[in-house]
């Protein structure tokens, strides 16, 4: 079944089924297989003989040419099978979804890390000792490392930005006739996807056809650019990803170790694994650009915006589209009448920059956030109060109406339960002991989109369902939340329901990412369901509005029929596919939330403890409680971490980043992160999709970095705008005891 509505999409039959699946807290079901280490994923896939192991070397230079490379020494050491150096058949660089192929190799070095040989031996250790014996000269030359340095060459009017500039009404003027303004620079620094499974590859050849398991968020995309590169036909290479440990965006596109285990697996006729260092994903996967925010606000003396703007400045090394869409959560947030978003570029020879962690939202809420936060205290108000009395009717950018926007809630809801009334106007007031106590918050807004997506459910004979999509499940609950999906549709209990995923031979799904994965796929399983219930309801002699499917049965007047008694003996089987369609062009859609924070500051260090958070959200349907929750929670965590530790740090010498590792590049670990509660508002958006459920994941990072900075703020009175927010910047500006 496939539907292209103009109209509220919502499947009707979702909301009327009494199974009682939707929304509850479920269990994973991929959670055992997990927790008992059954669950293999890309690097353990097991084969009948010995594998291969390859170790890429990465250029040591930033910036300029490789003149020569000896390798003699590594292709004599004991273990090796192959070592390609300075060999066309490589490849240089990874590359986004919307690439057919990944760049070949060139001599040329454009970035850190770039890669210039693989070493295939015997044992990973034998192909790391070997790959440390290969010798290369190099002609370097200067290389763009500093983006800063460079803002004022940016190129104002990039091309295919995800979001173009935009401008209307004239900012200047209403700042130069504003009661109040707020005009401040906030930045941010580069950060790095950071998922727990490094990026991983085993690849085998049986005849002409080609098996890569790998770690990817996407599929499709994937298979075609790994077919792409190798020169066969889409249809003979074959991606599994059943389960993925993580992505963040850094598994969006294809990653050089994938095609490299190809082309080597094909060279040896051997099966081969290859899995990225930890310091080598730094350079070899991509960053979230650096950002340079120029934020201005005006309001009226009633606290009123009549202009808003944020024009950044962030970096891209040549040939590569995306541009971080650092106001893409701010352009409809708040209403203005004067508003002007910009993008600048400047071009950097470093690693690629692409989708991290909610990219646009979850930096450019550091800017706007930080500055509505100001402008509160300048006008006297309450930032809440603020907020409120700037709250759009419609979208303020396109006019259209919201499919459905509860951010007053979120507001009123989390104040409430924060008990925002106790908190002090006045910062560097409440001491506890040497901590210096604040309060914080901001608002959360995630953009919620549909994705083309083909399901295929099928009812066996004996009244059990089957969900296949090649949909991938990279710690989010995809697993789990399309069981409950199908369940609740087909009146089955959760274990009579088996899902099939990572699997490119599969119907093509959305993929992971963008916070569409779950509205997307899931409305690709509610559609094959829906056909599948009026199928049912034929067989039962009735409308479908007058049939119950609950417990395996279907009931309708005074009969209840098992369904493997419809059925027959033969098996239902349906595709759905779920598609955008005119409701995704006539209104508004997105995700909405607000933020509270408590943080301690010490007095005499400056050290910050996060005591406690709460975030309030509207993201639709809540298809399980518990996963939501925990996405939540971890997107919370997030922006815990942007605001205090997360800094890449670029050695603008060599273009190397020089904190590649967990042990350098600091995310939040147990002892940053207190208790975190989290709490739901609002109910099914019929206009987002067939399952009414918007974007989630991403949500709960926006803007919660920003109400750890304004806490901040409260507490000690110390204004950060550079983010993050670490001891050097807080201890010069802190009061006397």
């Amino acid at each position: 079944m496939t539907k292209r509505p103009d109209q509220p999409a919502a499947t009707a039959r979702l909301d009327a089924s009494v199974q009682g699946l939707i929304g509850t807290a479920l269990d994973r079901i991929d959670g055992p297989a997990k927790v008992t280490g059954t669950a293999r994923y890309a690097f353990e896939h097991q084969g009948d003989a010995p594998p291969l192991y390859g170790h890429i070397v990465g250029a040591t230079i930033g910036c300029g040419r490789v003149e020569q490379v000896d390798a003699a020494a590594a292709r004599a050491a004991p273990g090796v099978a192959l070592v390609i150096a300075d060999d066309p058949r490589l490849v240089s660089d990874s590359a986004s979804g919307s690439e057919d192929a990944l760049p070949a190799y060139t001599r040329e070095i454009g970035y850190f890390g770039q890669p210039v040989a693989l070493v295939l031996a015997d044992t990973p250790e034998a192909a790391r000792a070997a790959a440390a014996l290969i010798r290369i000269d190099y002609t370097i030359a200067d290389g763009r490392f500093d983006p800063p340095a460079l803002h004022d060459a940016a190129d104002p009017d990039p091309p295919r930005p995800l979001i173009p500039n935009r401008s209307i009404g004239d900012v200047d003027a209403a700042m130069a006739g504003a009661a109040f303004t707020v005009d401040a620079v906030y930045t941010t620094p580069h950060h790095m996807p950071a998922a727990m499974e490094p990026h991983a590859t085993t690849a085998w050849w049986e005849g002409d056809r080609l098996t890569v398991h790998t770690s990817a968020q996407g599929l499709s995309g994937t298979q075609r650019m790994i077919a792409g590169s190798m020169g066969v036909p889409r249809e003979q290479v074959r991606i599994l990803s059943p389960f993925v440990g993580g992505g963040f965006g850094g598994k969006t596109g294809v990653v050089v170790e994938a095609v490299l285990a190809a082309m080597a697996a094909r060279e040896t006729g051997r099966r081969v694994k290859i899995a990225l260092l930890r310091r080598q994903v730094a350079h070899l996967v991509h960053r979230r650009s650096e950002t340079h925010q120029h934020v201005r606000l005006a309001a009226d003396a009633e606290g009123r915006l009549t202009a808003i703007a944020q024009e950044s400045i962030v970096s891209q090394k040549p040939g590569r589209g995306f541009i971080e869409p650092v106001a893409f959560g701010s352009l409809s947030l708040y209403a203005a009448p004067a508003r002007r978003f910009t993008q600048a570029l400047v071009h950097v020879d470093l690693p690629a920059a692409s989708a991290v962690r909610a990219p646009g939202e979850a930096v450019g809420s550091f800017g706007l956030e930080i500055a509505i936060d100001e402008l509160a205290e300048k006008l006297g108000i309450d930032p809440i109060e603020l907020r409120r009395r700037n709250e759009p009717e419609n979208d303020p950018m396109s006019g259209k109406p919201f499919s459905s926007r509860q951010l007053l809630a979120c507001y009123e809801e989390g104040a409430r339960r924060f008990g925002w009334e106790r908190r002090s106007p006045v910062p560097a007031i409440r001491r506890d002991g040497r901590w210096w106590i604040g309060h914080g918050m901001a608002a959360a807004f995630r953009g919620n989109f549909t994705v083309e997506s083909r399901a295929r459910v099928t009812l066996a004979p004996d009244g059990r369902a089957t969900v296949e999509t090649d949909m991938t499940d990279i710690g989010t609950g995809t697993y789990t939340i399309l069981a409950q999906v199908a369940g609740e549709m087909l009146g089955l209990p959760a274990r009579d329901v088996a899902v099939v995923l990572g699997d490119s031979a599969l119907p093509v799904s959305a993929g992971s990412g963008g916070s569409f994965g779950a509205g997307s796929s899931g409305s690709a399983v509610a559609l094959a369901c829906q056909t599948i219930v009026e199928r049912l309801a034929e067989r039962m002699g009735v409308e479908p509005d007058a049939m119950t499917l609950k417990d395996g049965h279907a009931i309708a007047g005074n009969r209840r029929v098992p369904l493997a008694d419809l059925l027959g003996g033969e098996a239902l089987s349906v595709e759905g596919h779920a598609t955008p369609g005119a409701h995704t062009r006539s209104v508004a859609q997105a995700s909405y939330g607000a933020h509270f924070c408590e943080v301690a500051v010490d007095a005499v260090t400056g050290e910050v403890r996060v005591r406690r958070m709460l975030g309030v959200f509207d993201c639709g349907r809540v298809l399980n409680l518990k996963t939501t929750r925990s996405q939540m929670i971890g997107g919370m965590i997030w922006g815990i971490g942007y605001a205090l530790g997360e800094e890449g740090v670029i050695d603008a010498r060599t273009g190397q980043f020089v904190n590649p590792d967990f042990g350098e590049y600091h995310i939040p670990v147990h002892a940053d992160v207190p208790h975190l509660d989290v709490h739901f508002v609002g109910e099914a958006d019929g206009w987002a999709n067939e399952v009414g459920a918007k974007a989630a994941g991403e949500l709960g990072i926006a803007g919660a970095g920003a109400a750890v900075a304004n806490a901040i703020y409260n507490a000690c009175g110390v204004r950060v705008r550079d983010m993050p927010i670490t001891l050097d910047k807080l201890i010069a500006g802190l009061p006397e005891a």
